[in-house]
């Protein structure tokens, strides 16, 4: 049976379906111009002019600083942050550096570049909240995680990228800015003559590793990275990220990390473990597998989510050493396969390989609110290759493999879930 409608209500229909269609052309249009503007940003790479931080006790070789950064409703910002060389830097010499990037609490830690400096490493730590490293006294201007606001801040972090689905401008956003804050602080530390600026590496953490995942898409300059916890693809995720962001268009369209990992190449190592509530492994994995470059997993159960736990393991610290010392990450997943509830994993490694346990669970939801079983697993090693093999539990629903060398560094194969 057909229906006629009135002409007035066809016109009337027809200009609707008009509205919409054009609506959805200029709201698309208006992402992808917002896409080449954050891109734009790669073109950061001359560096900002510094300045010591007066009144905080500094040395010769580990001083607080400002650096300039960008314009923030019309007025100059300037990114507080430790800058560290390593002692004993010999004239002449270059040494491969660090840009560290804290998570949300967080600050430019002083102990942070101090640990990067002890392994040979020159390190800058910046603060992305207009905050410095000291608690407000009372009275004072602060951001809402209680460290000093000084005077030249941009924007503080809003919730969950709350500020990208308001209607604030994506160059007043506080992403835009973070990740602005990050390329420049690789474009200042590359600059020092004591640096090697083709061994410069990016680590961050929580959200710092939100930034980090989005960085390596846009600055090709860095040597490796190592995003910790953080990571993109959340629209989806069965927690509070997911929640937040399943309607946010302007996240989906244009500050998900997974909309440019395909155009990063540097070797990077995702650093967490499977607990985490925060960033579930199947989110996490989604972006290492998207990257073009070489990937190293590394997933500790147990570990905790915080700034500490990551910086004093040394698992970091051994891959950043590995690609600027060797050439190529010390280890690597080669192959994989499952026969039934066979899963076997092989790696290649420069380091010896001595024990295996699989990690797997029965539970469903999001993964960091599953329990999580260890498992004894048979290893073969030939020369290089170790090959690693497990039954899985009856009623697997995710796992994966954890490697461990004589030293006690961990890597883990490719998060698997059932299909």
């Amino acid at each position: 049976m057909s229906v006629n409608f009135p002409l007035k209500m066809k016109m009337s229909l027809l200009g609707f379906l008009t509205l919409l269609l054009v609506s959805g052309v200029l709201q698309a249009d208006g992402f992808a111009k917002q896409c080449i503007e954050v891109e734009a940003l790669a073109k950061l790479t001359k560096a900002p002019a510094m300045q010591d931080a007066k009144g905080v006790e500094s040395s010769k070789n580990l001083k607080a600083i400002y650096f300039d950064a960008l314009d923030w409703k019309g007025k100059p910002t300037k990114v507080f942050a430790w800058l560290g060389l390593p002692a004993n830097v010999k004239k002449g010499e270059e040494v491969p550096a660090m840009v560290l990037v804290h998570g949300g609490g967080g600050t430019a830690f002083k102990v942070w570049v101090q640990k990067w400096n002890e392994k040979g490493y020159a390190a800058i730590s910046i603060a992305v909240e207009g905050q410095t490293d000291r608690k407000a006294s009372k009275g004072t201007p602060a951001i809402p995680t209680g460290w000093s606001k000084h005077q030249w801040p941009g924007p503080v972090r809003q919730g969950i990228y709350s500020d990208s689905k308001s209607s604030v401008p994506l160059k007043e956003q506080w992403m835009y800015h973070a990740v602005a804050d990050t390329i420049l602080a690789n474009s200042l530390i590359r600059s020092l003559p004591q640096v090697d600026p083709n061994k410069v590496g990016l680590m961050g953490i929580s959200w710092g590793g939100v930034i980090t995942s989005t960085v390596i898409g846009i600055d090709p300059r860095f040597a490796f990275a190592i995003p910790t916890y953080g990571c993109g693809d959340l629209s989806t995720a069965g927690n509070q990220y997911g929640r937040s962001l399943g309607k946010n268009e302007t996240y989906k369209q244009v500050w998900d990390p997974m909309l440019r990992l395909s155009k990063s190449t540097m070797p990077t190592q995702w650093f967490s473990w499977p607990e985490d509530k925060h960033f579930p492994m199947n989110h996490f994995a989604a972006c290492y597998n998207q990257v073009k470059g070489p990937h190293m997993v590394t997933l500790i159960p147990k570990m905790r989510h915080g700034h500490g736990p990551p910086w004093n393991k040394p698992d970091s610290y051994a891959f950043a050493d590995s690609v600027v010392k060797e050439g190529e990450m010390w280890c690597r997943q080669t192959g994989c396969s499952q026969k039934g509830d066979l899963f076997s994993v092989t790696f290649t490694s420069s380091k010896q390989l001595i024990k295996a346990v699989l990690v797997s669970t029965t539970d469903t939801g999001a993964t960091g609110s599953r329990k999580w079983i260890e498992s004894p697993v048979s290893i073969i090693t030939r020369g290089q290759d170790c090959i690693a093999s497990a039954t899985l539990p009856k009623g697997s629903t995710a796992w994966f493999i954890n490697v461990v060398s004589k030293e006690g560094l961990i890597v883990s194969s490719d998060f698997e879930k059932k299909k």
